[in-house]
């Protein structure tokens, strides 16, 4: 069985959850009931705590990652070799948002109804895929580690959840989160934010395009960033220049760029 390495829910196939059916077997009746766990009740009082509070908007941008895929195909049999975990594309996606948060740091706020709290620290949370559910640990002040120390970070936060074993202090203290969709082939999604952060980015599916360059056709791999905010806090203006400012840090990868 081929093993999935390029993404952060994935570096294994996908366990499915265990369904028990309770009861017994009732003629003429086309369905059975689920037990809702308790992590999936907090899930759903979040995630409708969420778009109740929360204005909802959403835009994407398309990105050019041709760089950043030749540059991790280059780095990424090293890597492994040396640091013992999978080089995947996020460590670049966290690195290049974290320096558009320090560009427009109103990104990294939360509403408080009569005042707006911009955080100084910028906390990354990653949505994690487990079995049965979806939980997001914290990379703390992601804006002083390098590329390499995220990877870590990532890997170490993932391998947690998969296990069960994230404790209390890596799920508090995110300021802003990404979620690679992409891992599963998504090449555009609307996320819902993670309560009661002001936005929440995507990172879809890289896709092999024939792109228009100086009135030319080349084959680019392209990726969209789908990007969710809050608009109590956020406005078009200043979300369409985050993003900018993230397509042109992912798009600025070379092969010089430094992963220490």
């Amino acid at each position: 069985m081929q093993v999935r390495s390029g993404g952060l829910h994935l570096s294994e196939s996908p366990r499915i959850p265990t369904i028990e059916i309770e009861g017994h077997e009732v003629p003429g009746r086309g369905e059975y009931f689920i037990d809702v766990t308790p992590i999936r009740n907090t899930i759903a009082t979040r995630m409708r705590q969420s778009v109740t509070e929360i204005p909802h908007a959403w835009t994407m941008i398309e990105v050019d990652v041709t760089n950043l895929v030749v540059l991790r195909s280059k780095l990424k049999d090293e890597f492994k070799r040396t640091e013992g975990i999978n080089l995947t594309y996020m460590p670049f996606l966290v690195k290049a948002a974290v320096g558009a948060i320090k560009d427009y740091p109103i990104m990294n706020s939360v509403w408080a109804t009569d005042k707006i709290i911009v955080k100084r620290d910028i906390n990354m949370a990653l949505a994690v895929g487990t079995e049965d559910s979806v939980v997001t640990p914290v990379i703390k002040n992601a804006d002083q580690k390098n590329i390499a120390g995220i990877a870590h970070e990532i890997d170490d936060l993932a391998n947690r959840a998969r296990h069960g074993k994230l404790k209390l202090e890596h799920m508090q203290g995110g300021t802003f989160t990404v979620n690679n969709t992409g891992s599963f082939g998504s090449i555009l999604s609307q996320p819902i934010i993670n309560y009661p952060q002001a936005a929440i980015l995507t990172f879809e599916s890289i896709v092999k395009r024939p792109v228009v360059i100086n009135d030319m056709i080349g084959v680019r791999s392209m990726v969209n960033l789908c990007l969710s905010l809050d608009h109590r806090i956020l406005d078009g203006v200043i979300c369409g220049r985050f993003l900018q400012r993230v397509k042109e840090n992912l798009e600025s990868y070379s092969l010089d760029t430094k992963l220490y």
